[in-house]
């Protein structure tokens, strides 16, 4: 860890409250949790004015995800900027590409291929931008506070989807797309004013000249060991295959589509606070197995097509599955050599918001041939049957860590 960091270190940091006591550590949580929120309204009016105009469920399902398919790209080829010398400004950097993408979208009449173009380039320099962010936040808290600081990310993140894609039905109603989408490009600005006011540069670190043969050099010893892919696969398949599921809210019911995606992101928020928050870094990892079982098997009951009130539940609760990511990203943390770690967190993340769009396009792809209801089930039987199967690996992965700590 960098010696940089050790002011940041000695704040309390055992609660919410004290996390947000660090001044860097409260510019990039109010900066993520902006970016959420404009990424969220955005994301909702996209969605709904491309089913609007196509009647599409896989063009519906791709518009609202599309964006992570580009992240892979970041992940394969600059993600190693995220552990720079300057990561200060190249954060800032790309929050200004995020800016202009946002406002591109609010121009009227704008091609659906140029919005399906604009969705591409955003996924790769956000995919850039979330691993800057999350080298940072290794930097900027301890590494017993870390769980925590990402538990607190992820709630504001839930939290900020049930308001978006709620504010985003109301808007809707009385405004036009275009002029949501200036709304987002709105919140997105301030994200970007308070990143460059608050996050300071970080002075010491590896200097190391970030291009494609750095970044696949990282990738290469990153994939190697079978543990670390094993838990890959957990942070990215599962979570991808339900976030497929909630890309067919809209299609699977039009009326209610805002009401299922809140019920989705208010259940993530509940299991990432009580997972985060109020169980210890042991118990986190003896619940994982069946956090990642949660996930998926309330998704099931739409196999007989539910009444709306049993299915807003069922998204709920498999909502909170979503916790699982958090022992599983401490683990992968625990096996990362801190030099890096940006580049670790981001090709974790690129990967987990590539698997959400694939996910989305396999989701709409199966519901064009079938019904919204019997895609959304066989999503999460395979969901349920990877959790299953790669477990024996996962705790392998487990044990290795074990090993090199006692080492």
């Amino acid at each position: 860890m960098p010696s940089d960091t050790s002011a940041s270190s000695t704040l309390p940091t055992t609660s919410y409250l004290g996390l947000l006591r660090n001044r860097e550590f409260a510019g990039l949580f109010a900066s993520f949790t902006l970016t959420v929120a404009a990424s969220t309204l955005s994301g909702f009016t996209l969605g709904t004015l491309v089913n609007h105009q196509t009647r599409s469920p896989f063009l519906t399902a791709v518009s609202m995800y599309g964006a992570t398919f580009a992240t892979v790209l970041g992940a394969l080829t600059l993600m190693s900027v995220a552990d720079g010398s300057r990561p200060r400004r190249t954060l800032v950097a790309l929050q200004w590409v995020s800016l202009m993408g946002v406002a591109a979208q609010a121009i009227p009449g704008l091609p659906l291929a140029a919005r399906f173009g604009l969705l591409l380039v955003l996924g790769f320099f956000q995919s850039l931008g979330t691993g800057t962010r999350m080298g940072l936040l290794a930097e900027v808290v301890p590494t017993s506070a870390y769980a925590l600081a990402r538990s607190l990310m992820n709630i504001t993140s839930g939290g900020m989807a049930i308001l978006g894609y709620a504010i985003g039905a109301v808007l809707l109603r009385y405004l036009s797309p275009q002029e949501v989408f200036v709304a987002a490009t709105a919140l997105t600005g301030v994200g970007l004013v308070v990143v460059a006011t608050t996050v300071r540069e970080r002075s010491i670190r590896l200097t190391r000249r970030p291009g494609l043969r750095q970044t696949w050099t990282t990738n290469i010893a990153l994939f190697s060991p079978s543990g670390q892919r094993a838990l890959l696969l957990n942070l990215w398949v599962p979570n991808g295959l339900i976030v497929g599921c909630e890309a067919l809210f809209i299609s699977y019911a039009p009326d209610h589509a805002g009401a299922l995606l809140a019920a989705g992101s208010a259940g993530m928020l509940s299991g990432d606070l009580t997972v985060g928050r109020l169980l210890t870094a042991d118990q986190r990892r003896r619940c994982a197995f069946a956090l990642r079982l949660l996930l998926a098997i309330p998704y099931l009951l739409f196999a007989i097509h539910p009444p709306m009130l049993m299915a807003t539940a069922a998204v709920f609760i498999a909502s909170a599955g979503f916790a699982a990511t958090l022992p599983l990203q401490e683990q992968l943390l625990a096996l990362t050599p801190d030099p890096i770690r940006g580049q670790v967190q981001g090709v974790e993340s690129a990967g987990r918001m590539t698997w959400q769009g694939i996910g989305a396009a396999i989701a709409g792809g199966v519901a064009q041939h079938l019904t919204p209801g019997t895609a959304i089930t066989a999503l999460a039987a395979v969901s349920v049957a990877i959790t299953v199967f790669s477990r024996p690996f996962v705790v392998r992965a487990r044990a290795v860590r074990v090993e090199t700590a006692n080492a």
